[in-house]
């Protein structure tokens, strides 16, 4: 018996090794492109430098005159609304069609063909579509019969968010149908049956059974979409610049901004600081206290 029990020992401990050596490629990456730029950005946010001169050490002055600066709290006061607007804009959206398309029809195939095309256009480029069709003179409002589209939707400071808002929902939202049609497949089709069987409609199944067996994928999705909300900086940066004045200053445009326009490196690198520090909050707060850690497989024999 101990014999047994040694030699099933010592097969474990070759497995954890074995594991331990294939995570080693992983880490090395995240050291590399992670920890080290990041650790790089904190020296750099105690020092001053334009990018090309002398760096000389500015201490504490650069997280004073950052945290001080009107402009940086509006770009975070910017930042979260976009959050908090594309998290309740995308969530519904693609929980809706993620169910629909995990459908086995053929035209639910097709249709999702469709909705994953903005997957495939960087977010340049749709940056710059938008930026076409949007305009004033010679977008959509320019055709014949869309005169009420004919707007300056990306110069008007009250319209302009809810335009940034649309654009990224239109990018994103086909990543997140992705998630929830994976999602609804792996659900056992035994409970839809026990529920056909019960008399429960399409939609007390989707009530009662579709959105707690996602619980866990809303959590993830939502965890993506709102530390990616940290990140909206191209499509933004290509769509308005940062305008009409400060009106999508965002907090990663305000960092660019700051770092390779007014040529404060110290400054930007407080900026980023900030936004790993939020990014790594939210994302400690959404899986810590949502159950997530301590999810399990909603497969049956799982």
């Amino acid at each position: 018996m101990s014999v047994l029990t040694s030699g099933r020992a010592a097969v474990r401990r070759t497995n954890a090794s074995a594991n331990g050596l294939l995570a080693v490629p992983a880490l090395a990456f995240f050291v590399v492109f992670a920890l080290v730029p990041l650790a790089g950005a904190v020296v750099l946010s105690f020092v001053r430098w334009d990018g090309l001169g002398e760096v000389g050490w500015e201490g504490l002055g650069n997280w004073t005159s950052v945290l001080s600066d009107p402009v940086t709290g509006g770009a975070l006061l910017l930042t979260l609304k976009i959050m908090i607007a594309s998290w309740l804009v995308q969530t519904p959206i693609s929980l809706l069609l993620g169910v629909f398309t995990a459908g086995t029809q053929r035209y639910r195939a097709v249709l999702a063909v469709l909705y994953f095309l903005p997957l495939l256009l960087s977010s340049a480029a749709v940056a710059i579509a938008f930026k076409a069709v949007l305009d004033p003179n010679f977008g959509l409002g320019a055709a014949p019969g869309l005169g009420m589209l004919s707007q300056d939707w990306l110069g008007d400071p009250d319209l302009v968010l809810y335009v940034v808002v649309f654009v990224i929902a239109w990018q994103f939202v086909p990543f997140h149908t992705l998630l929830y049609q994976a999602a609804v497949r792996q659900i056992p089709d035994s409970l839809y049956e026990a529920a056909t069987i019960d008399g429960a409609g399409r939609l007390k199944q989707f009530r009662y059974i579709t959105l707690p067996q996602l619980r866990y994928t809303i959590v993830t999705s939502s965890t993506l979409m709102v530390t990616g909300s940290l990140t909206y900086f191209d499509v933004v940066f290509v769509l308005t610049g940062g305008g009409p004045g400060n009106a999508t200053r965002m907090l990663p445009l305000d960092m660019y901004l700051t770092g390779f326009t007014a040529n404060d490196m110290g400054a930007a690198s407080v900026l980023a600081v900030i936004l790993v520090v939020i990014g790594l909050g939210l994302a400690f707060v959404l899986t810590r206290f949502s159950g997530f850690a301590r999810m399990s497989s909603e497969q049956e024999g799982l």
